[in-house]
Order: structure tokens, then C-alpha cells, then sequence
């Protein structure tokens, strides 16, 4: 039997539909200490719902919100969403990185497999006194473009737990090829890098890179689509196209992912933003137009985060 963890419970895979796979329905990072840049996506209930009213209106069906503990993770929240928005909400786990990672976890003194065996109870038995079960690890990430002694415990621990239990786990990695990084310890702990997503692989665009990921059998996901925060992002998106294409002509749509990474109340329609829709309204389109299939289209947005979401029981 196979199975997607939902935050209301299990689904059949075939249920998913169109899925965000590096989304987030509420987080804060600005209350970190040394950090003073205000970033957060609000917990107004209202407001977000109206936001995922519209992914549904553009045929949206499922989301993954990968806020973990130190950045506001609230099962209770998830589940009231997913109740009220109607969309399959997946949860994630794990720990973000070091400079958010919780006090109370105590990464830089537990060990590996101790860190990983909280993972599994929480994947088997919900998070803390919830019934809510995670669906997904991470996303589990770097500081830098290279993993700290507690980054990679975590990484570590990550892959075990996902090799227990099933689940694939999702990254963050940014502006660097660490995403190898990351991956050379996957391996290292037997875990099967088609169970991997390298994530906002497009904060990185280098196609010799891209192709190292695909190459060793990991999954890259595009998931800073929309985003407006830096010139770069404003004004770098026909590059990642290029490099889009690219990968489909050489034929690999089944290894990429994409998303847009809503984590900021700037990039909510109702200020300004373009919310959980640019994918499909936009991005889409101009993929579309420039010749790539509904087959390929499909593929990324459909079966590929089932695929990453699917657990064999």
C-alpha cells in the first residue's frame, strides 16, 4: 500500500493534483536574535485563506509547508487550515539551520541517531501532543555554502530517519553548489537519492551543477519562482527559463520540481505580492509559449511531487 501523509491524514497519492512542494501557510524569522529585517508571513487566518482560495481557483490542489521548529512550525494551525481551505496540506520535519535551529533541540549536543529517532516518533506518532504526522523531512538546510558540524548532524540524522520511515526529504540550499554537499552525506547513509529534492536550486544557476544533481539520481526543484526581494530575482528569471529548457530537451522533466517558497507577507497578493498563483498563472504560460508541453508541465507539477511524496508502507 502507498500512501501521502496529510496533515488530516493519509490520502491515495492519485489525490494530490497540482502540488506546491516548498511552500508556507505561516512563519517568522525576524525574531532570531541578530536578525532585523522583519521577515515573516503572517498567522492572519483571514488573509491567508483568501490566498489559498485563489491557488484553488487556479486548479491548485495540494501544498507542502516546510515551516519547522525555531520558525513558528503549529500543527494545530495546518490542520485548521487544511480544514478550511480544503487543499491537502503535507507538514514537514526536521530542523532549518544553524542559526535557527531551537535551543531546546540541542543539536550541537545530541547524537546523530538520537536526533533521528525523534524524527521517526514524530513521523509515527505525530508531532509533540498532536496527532499531526509529518509528511515529508525538512527542509533541512545550510547557513553557507558549506554544512557546519551541526548541519551535517542533522543531515545525518535526516537520512536515517527517512531511510526508517520512508519519507523523502526536501533542502535548502542557496546561492551554491552545496546541494552536492548535502547529497554526498545522503549517500554516505545509504539513503536513495531519488528520495531527495535539492531546494531554490534556482538561487544557483549553473546547468553543470544541475546536471551533477540529476546525474546522481537527486531531484532539483525551482522553488524562488515570483520572487521579488533582490535584482536578481526580479530580473534573473529568463535565465532560469533558459536553464529550464535546456534540462527538458535533454529530457529531464521527471527530475524537477517547482515552487514559489511564500514566506513573506510581501509576496501575498492582498500587498502587492503575487501569492501562491504565479506558477500557475504566469510561469506556466510563458513555459507554454515557449514550446514546452502540457506532458512535461504535468509531469513537474504533478507526478514528480507525488513521486517525492508517496510513501510505501
Amino acid at each position: 500500500m502507498t500512501y501521502v501523509q496529510t496533515v488530516l491524514g493519509p490520502i491515495d497519492p492519485s489525490d494530490l493534483g497540482v502540488t506546491l512542494p516548498h511552500e508556507h501557510t505561516q512563519c517568522a524569522l525576524w525574531h532570531i536574535e541578530n536578525r532585523w529585517d522583519y521577515w515573516q508571513l503572517t498567522r492572519d487566518e483571514p488573509v491567508i485563506l483568501a490566498e489559498l482560495e485563489r491557488f484553488r481557483e487556479a486548479r491548485g490542489r495540494s501544498l507542502v509547508d516546510l515551516t519547522l521548529p525555531g520558525i513558528g512550525r503549529d500543527p494545530a494551525w495546518l490542520k485548521q487550515i487544511a480544514e478550511a481551505s480544503g487543499l491537502h496540506i503535507v507538514m514537514g520535519c526536521g530542523w532549518y539551520r544553524t542559526a535557527y535551529y531551537p535551543p531546546e533541540a540541542r543539536i550541537d549536543r545530541r547524537s546523530v541517531d538520537d536526533l533521528a529517532d525523534e524524527l521517526v516518533r514524530d513521523i509515527e506518532e505525530g508531532v509533540a501532543d498532536s496527532d499531526v504526522r509529518p509528511g515529508i523531512i525538512g527542509e533541512i538546510g545550510t547557513d553557507k555554502p558549506w554544512l557546519s558540524p551541526a548541519e551535517e548532524r542533522v543531515h545525518r540524522a535526516a537520512a536515517r530517519a527517512a531511510r526508517r520511515t520512508g519519507l523523502s526529504i526536501t533542502t535548502h540550499s542557496v546561492l551554491s553548489p552545496v546541494g552536492l554537499a548535502q547529497l554526498r552525506i545522503f549517500d554516505e547513509e545509504g539513503l536513495a537519492p531519488g528520495r531527495v529534492a535539492i531546494g531554490h536550486s534556482d538561487s544557483y544557476p549553473v546547468l553543470d551543477h544541475y546536471l551533477e544533481i540529476i546525474r546522481r539520481g537527486a531531484s532539483i526543484e525551482f522553488d524562488f519562482l515570483g520572487m521579488m526581494f533582490t535584482a536578481v530575482e526580479r530580473r534573473g528569471e529568463e535565465r532560469i527559463v533558459e536553464l529550464l529548457l535546456e534540462l527538458l530537451a535533454r529530457g529531464h522533466a521527471d527530475r524537477i520540481l517547482l515552487s514559489q517558497d511564500v514566506c513573506n507577507d510581501a509576496q501575498l497578493h492582498r500587498y502587492g505580492g503575487r501569492g501562491y498563483t504565479y506558477l500557475a498563472e504566469r510561469f506556466l504560460p510563458r513555459l507554454r509559449s515557449a514550446g514546452v508541453s502540457d506532458a512535461d508541465i504535468e509531469t513537474m507539477t504533478i507526478a514528480n511531487p507525488r513521486r517525492l511524496l508517496t510513501i510505501a508502507e
